[in-house]
């Protein structure tokens, strides 16, 4: 019993801000003021002390009232549990998580927070619960075999409500092996959509791979396979796959991956770049893979990248999955990306995703810049979006408890004519902010924000500037 005991912590914590915007709807022909006032009290719980069992929730009940042409108010939960526990010693696991979180609806409306303005949004919810068993077979191999359920639940219909049932096997090479690797998989996913017109969806696939270390610093792989997809497409879903690749890691704080294939909708493309020196992080991925609505909301909805005053040292969070902080003490937003959830009735989509960031440091001052590209080729329409920017930060710690931070960020949003539904459509969205945030005491942290949003399209009456003022407040108890 003493392995299974477990401690928790508890941190509660509420905010509040107060913003002022001269153009709540972000309309190019009726800009409207506005004061928001939103509090939110929020709480996280973690497990401590027990290595069988991890888990981590936490939630954010954010209240939100407007007050001048646009006089509503609203309630936006906001969610991400995550937790996995040892079941059986070294044999029976189970994983699971939830999230619920406000989602762009589409590219072609406001981008704004729901706090903002929550015409283009909707409350999203996405789970996945996953038992699986692992065994090592001496020093031969490592098996597993997992099921996982997982689900997406949209507001107000705004997409299709889908479950999915998987399974995954697989059987990798074990410690005898050494320089040589080898592995086979197998697995087979399930979607059911409730919307007729979307229809279901089953993906499998079996593929062998194997690797070879030619050097301390340097590896090759590969992988053939045969993959079998069933879902509504213009295009051929069946067919075989293979890739090649290289991984080379010069010393511990470089790496390098890269890979080449080929699968039903063409060629492949994949890679990974990492590098680390004392004053400066640098990373680069780009990934490719077949998705539906469903699988791509289990991990990626909006990112947030924040500056946080942690212990009195700045502290950068990139791809913080919450609308709220990442940390109690004083924080500032200073890039979003969009959950990419437009357009979501069409269906099975190829995901090309390109990201890449650098952030560095120096005395005083501490610097952040970030890019990303990301493409979905939806197959049933044969027809392609894309979504792509570029984002750079600066922070200048003014005093022990006191920091600067300013950031500009560009987006091109490119949305073809069948997806539109009018013309094709070209915005480019550019933002800039200024804040400035203090530590009042342990427990209690205060920021005022400057924010400047421009967007020019091609499309007539989509163009609009919005200038926003914000003050907020935090504290823990």
């Amino acid at each position: 019993m003493p392995a299974h005991a477990l401690d928790w912590r508890l941190e509660r914590s509420v905010s509040a801000s107060a913003s002022f915007t001269d153009n709540v709807n972000q309309s190019a022909t009726d800009p409207e003021n506005a004061l928001i006032l939103s509090v939110t009290p929020s709480f996280t719980l973690r497990s401590l002390g027990s290595r069988r069992v991890q888990a981590t929730l936490q939630y954010g009940l954010t209240g939100v009232a407007r007050s001048g042409e646009d006089d509503r108010t609203d309630l936006h939960h906001n969610l991400n549990a995550m937790g996995k526990a040892e079941l059986i010693d070294d044999f029976l696991f189970i994983d699971g998580s939830a999230r619920i979180s406000q989602e762009l609806i589409s590219l072609l409306g406001s981008p704004a927070d729901a706090e903002i303005n929550d015409r283009n949004r909707a409350t999203v919810g996405t789970y996945t619960i996953s038992p699986y068993i692992q065994q090592r077979i001496g020093a031969f191999a490592n098996a597993q075999a997992r099921y996982t359920n997982s689900g997406a639940i949209f507001e107000n219909d705004v997409a299709s409500d889908a479950t999915s049932n998987a399974f995954n096997a697989s059987l990798n090479s074990g410690t005898r092996f050494t320089d040589l690797s080898w592995g086979l998989s197998y697995s087979i996913r399930e979607v059911d959509n409730r919307d007729e017109n979307v229809g279901d969806s089953t993906f499998e696939r079996v593929t062998a791979s194997a690797g070879y270390v030619l050097s301390r610093k340097f590896r090759v792989f590969g992988s053939v396979g045969q993959e079998w997809n069933d879902f509504l497409s213009a295009t051929e879903t069946d067919g075989s796959s293979w890739s090649v690749g290289a991984g080379w890691a010069p010393t511990r704080r470089t790496s390098l991956e890269a890979s080449v294939g080929e699968r039903f909708f063409g060629n492949t493309y994949s890679a990974t770049a990492r590098h680390r020196t004392r004053a400066s992080n640098w990373n680069l991925s780009y990934v490719e893979d077949v998705s539906d609505i469903s699988q791509f909301l289990g991990t990626t909805g909006t990112m947030h990248d924040y500056q946080c005053l942690v212990d009195g040292e700045i502290q950068i969070f990139e791809d913080w999955p919450f609308s709220f902080p990442p940390a109690p003490t004083n924080c500032v937003s200073f890039n979003a990306r969009p959950g990419l959830l437009f357009d979501l009735r069409n269906g099975v989509f190829v995901s090309k995703t390109l990201r890449a960031g650098v952030s560095w440091g120096k005395g005083k001052l501490n610097y952040s810049l970030s890019a990303f590209d990301s493409r979905r080729d939806y197959q049933l329409l044969d027809s392609e979006d894309r979504s792509r920017g570029v984002t750079g930060a600066v922070n200048y710690r003014y005093a022990p408890k006191t920091n600067v931070i300013g950031s500009v960020g560009l987006t091109r949003n490119e949305v073809p004519a069948t997806l539109s539904g009018a013309a094709d459509r070209e915005d480019d969205l550019l933002t800039l902010s200024l804040g400035i945030n203090h530590q009042f005491a342990a427990d209690l942290s205060g920021a005022l924000a400057f924010r400047h949003i421009q967007r020019d399209s091609n499309v007539a009456d989509a163009d609009y500037e919005e200038n926003r003022l914000t003050a907020s407040v935090n504290m823990r108890f």
